[in-house]
């Protein structure tokens, strides 16, 4: 057994090696009360030899875009700096994994600042006999609670990483397909690309991110729950003649505070079926 898991790590050594790339594509559930309004997105899981990385490679490049002409703007002195962001997907963040310890960490947005989150809740998947195709692979089925949800996983042992889409990993093999027991939430591989030059997703904006734990995260998570605008309020309060035209029109500082609080509400009764439903719960 013990030589197994030494020609195992050979092997899996050997296959993260070189630059690879798997597209996923995710489907997801926003509202659990229109469960027939289902959305797609195509997200990809980097790998290198020193971890990997699972992003939306079109919000990188749009991100990378919207900066590219920010800085043109600044650089010529512009006095009306306007930026389009051309990314209309919903996955925002970026989770990051580090090899071998799996050190796990998901960047994101809250109020408008950026975290950086560590998350070492572990996985204990429980593996099982069956095994299944998927696409061109033969898995075999594992199961593991996760997020406040039941998970079951196809993972394969053709690609011998123990990593898969999102922050799911620990199993002998890629995950090729990972779905809750609501199938509201399921990742699909679909396909595979190698020796590729790996994506700078660097944060681009000038402040790092703030280091942050998942009970952190959380916390800062149900603050900005109940109260969207208070970023927002707190600028307008250093700044009480601050004033934006919006289509046209000149908008107060309260005008807006109270857009913010009504879009931030309309928004928690429609995307109340997050990944990590257990982060809804107070």
């Amino acid at each position: 057994m013990r030589y197994f898991f030494i020609i195992f790590a050979l092997i899996s050594a050997l296959c993260t090696a070189q630059n690879q790339r798997f597209l996923y594509e995710y489907k997801f559930v926003p509202d659990s009360t229109k469960k027939d309004e289902v959305k797609s997105e195509i997200l990809v899981l980097d790998l290198n030899e020193k971890g990997s990385k699972f992003y939306s490679y079109e919000k990188y490049r749009a991100d990378s875009v919207m900066y590219a002409e920010l800085k043109k703007q600044v650089a010529a002195q512009s006095n009306n700096i306007l930026v389009n962001n051309t990314y209309k997907g919903s996955t925002r963040y970026l989770v990051e994994k580090s090899y071998p310890d799996f050190k796990t960490f998901i960047y994101n947005y809250i109020a408008g600042d950026d975290y950086k989150i560590s998350d070492d809740r572990k996985m204990n998947w429980k593996i099982l006999p069956a095994t299944e195709t998927v696409g061109t692979f033969k898995t075999q089925k594992a199961e593991t609670e996760m997020y406040g949800r039941k998970w079951t996983a196809w993972f394969t042992t053709d690609v011998p990483v123990q990593d898969g889409p999102y922050k799911f990993h620990g199993l002998p093999g890629l995950i090729v397909k990972i779905q809750d027991k609501t199938e509201s939430h399921i990742f699909e591989l679909k396909g595979v690309r190698k020796d590729v030059a790996q994506t700078d997703t660097t944060h681009k904006r000038t402040e790092k991110p703030v280091e942050i734990t998942q009970v952190q995260y959380k916390k800062l998570f149900w603050e900005n729950r109940k109260d969207p605008a208070k970023s927002l309020r707190l600028m307008i309060s250093e700044n009480p003649t601050f004033k934006v035209m919006k289509n046209g029109v000149e908008v107060s500082g309260e005008q807006m505070i109270r857009e913010r609080e009504k879009t931030a509400k309309e928004n928690q009764k429609k995307f109340n079926n997050a990944l990590e439903l257990d982060l809804l719960k107070e």
